[in-house]
């Protein structure tokens, strides 16, 4: 049931976040609310109108803005503002004064000449909204409007939220699957599996986890170890790695003690840190289910830190890489060692997911060399591609296959045979708990089960290298934490991760990282010394987030001066 007994109420004038993954029933219930689709049971009443009897009347006064929205990409950014004006019967007097304000509000001023498909991601749901608001309406439904793009535009769309509700007393429903949004929202629904598990302020939500998260670190461990053995803990109810330390939120209050939490350690240092609202959210998804915890397939290393401490695996020296005459990537030079996680940072359009399809040999450079796996991709790509994994940021599986037979394609397409192929089909059912869904239609899976699946299908050869290319947009926290104890205990194997995300918390797992701005690197480090960059008095411990925001706004203004 895609909605089961759902009842909630959004304040006017307010924005209310509808939070919760992928599948949980989001789009549905929003969709509802719109009268574009009819409830089989219950009352939906919208602006004082029962959307049953009214829907016409209640579409009349909203504005929708579904996840994927129509642009057109052959039409310029005009065009597009002329034909939804056109759709919505926007009255021509009306139009030049509502343009202007748009315009303005998005920052799309400069732009009014220039394709749709020419547009960044960012730019693209900035015309997505504006197209919406083209008649201003009463209430204002928002559909993931930030997915994929990266947190300076996500920053910007909230900008321009905060300014349609208190400006202009528009009221705003807006789901989304990252967390860290519900806390910018005035008020949450919490929805998974179709049903609300809570509703309230979002800072109460995060003041019933008061005293019960702590930054854990200890002498001579590495931080993957460390996060491995502190997620199986007793009373430990979820963990994360930032930085060099493991944050945890335990599940009584109280901060806990050494010799219980890590006996026979030594140097164990456990310092309390504030809630967040994503502990309160993880915290009502345990209630409901249990955690599975992955195979790691074996137990983790009470060794000194050596992550990434290996070969060169990946050489990249002065790649470019040109589309006519514009340099999407621009002379970039990197390197990742054995069993490092490499990440791959940038705002929308950076040169990101071009370098990253270079590298995975899908795309020749225009110049540079690279290696991979010990080859040049000049001259032996086919031979690095059996080496490597590859998982797209979309289920690119097939879907019209059964789990079992996606399984046996990539295992033949890999070139496995005989008993070989059996074992690792055998090891993916296993490893990855698909066993249950062998005979299930790919595409009918929730999105946790296509995200293991995929991962599955990429690790069938043993690969010495992974591509995640956004790997979990869109799943719930329990998945995500189960997918980075996964990809951790391949890296504590030997395997190399390049992953590419817009989740700035999944860069903290990361080794190294490289930012990216218009083609080129802007900077490089690990996360602590990138967020070091960044400390003041006035923020004294800057977030990822916060440092990827500074670099790519310095970079914007070096180029505007």
């Amino acid at each position: 049931m895609a909605v089961d007994q759902v009842s909630a109420q959004v304040q006017r004038g307010a924005i209310t976040g509808l939070i919760g993954p992928d599948g949980a029933g989001k789009t549905t219930l929003m969709r509802l609310c719109a009268g574009l689709l009819r409830a089989e049971a219950g009352r939906i009443e919208v602006l004082g109108l029962d959307v049953a009897r009214d829907p016409a009347g209640a579409q009349a006064r909203i504005g929708y803005m579904p996840q994927r929205f129509g642009l057109y990409e052959d039409l310029t950014v005009q065009e597009n503002l002329d034909l939804y004006a056109d759709l919505q019967g926007v009255p021509a007097h009306a139009r030049p004064a509502r343009y202007d304000e748009l315009l303005h509000l998005t920052g799309l001023r400069p732009f009014t000449g220039r394709l749709a498909g020419r547009l960044s991601g960012g730019m693209k749901q900035k015309l997505g909204l504006a197209c919406t608001l083209v008649r201003a309406p009463e209430l204002l439904f928002l559909d993931e409007p930030t997915v994929g793009v990266d947190p300076v535009s996500r920053r910007e769309l909230w900008a321009i939220l905060d300014h349609l509700t208190r400006a202009e007393k528009m009221t705003a429903l807006l789901s989304t699957s990252y967390l860290d949004e519900a806390e910018r929202c005035n008020a949450v629904v919490l929805i998974h599996e179709g049903r609300v598990i809570g509703a309230d302020d979002p800072a109460r939500f995060t003041a019933a986890l008061a005293g019960r998260s702590f930054h854990v670190a200890a002498e001579g461990v590495g931080k993957r170890p460390l996060y491995e053995i502190l997620s199986q803990g007793a009373g430990i109810l979820d963990a994360t790695i930032q930085g060099a330390q493991v944050r945890i939120v335990t599940e009584a209050a109280g901060p806990p003690q050494a010799a219980t939490l890590l006996p026979d350690l030594p140097g164990v240092r456990i310092t309390p840190v504030p809630p967040r609202f994503e502990d309160s959210f993880v915290a009502l998804l345990r209630q409901r289910q249990s955690a599975t915890s992955p195979r790691s397939g074996r137990a983790p290393a009470l060794a000194a830190a050596t992550e990434g401490g290996g070969e060169d695996v990946i050489v990249v020296q002065n790649l470019t890489r040109l589309f006519g005459t514009f340099r999407a990537v621009d002379d970039v030079s990197f390197s990742v060692r054995k069993g490092e996680i490499f990440g791959l940072l940038g705002a929308n359009g950076a040169g990101k997911s071009t370098t990253f399809r270079m590298l995975c040999g899908l795309l020749p450079p225009s110049g540079g060399r690279l290696r991979v796996a010990g080859f040049d991709l000049g001259h032996a790509a086919a031979a690095a591609r059996g080496r490597i994994g590859y998982m797209a940021q979309k289920f690119s599986l097939y879907g019209d296959l059964s789990v079992m037979d996606n399984l046996r394609f990539f295992s033949s397409a890999y070139k496995l045979r005989g008993a070989r192929r059996r074992q690792r089909i055998a090891w993916a059912l296993e490893e990855f708990g698909l066993g249950p869904v062998a005979a299930a239609t790919s595409r009918d899976l929730p999105l946790g089960y296509k995200q293991r699946l995929a991962l599955a299908a990429a690790l069938m050869h043993e690969p010495d290298i992974l591509f995640l290319d956004e790997p979990t947009s869109g799943v719930d926290p329990l998945a995500r934490r189960e997918f980075w104890r996964r990809i951790n205990a391949l890296a504590e194997a030997g395997v190399t991760v390049l992953v590419t995300t817009h989740f700035m918390e999944e860069a903290e797992y990361c080794d190294h990282l490289v930012i990216m701005a218009q083609g080129r690197i802007l900077a490089s480090g690990d996360s602590e010394s990138l967020k070091a960059r960044f400390r003041s008095e006035r923020r004294p411990d800057p977030t990822m987030e916060d440092a990827f925001i500074a670099l790519i706004e310095s970079a914007a203004a070096a180029q505007a001066a």
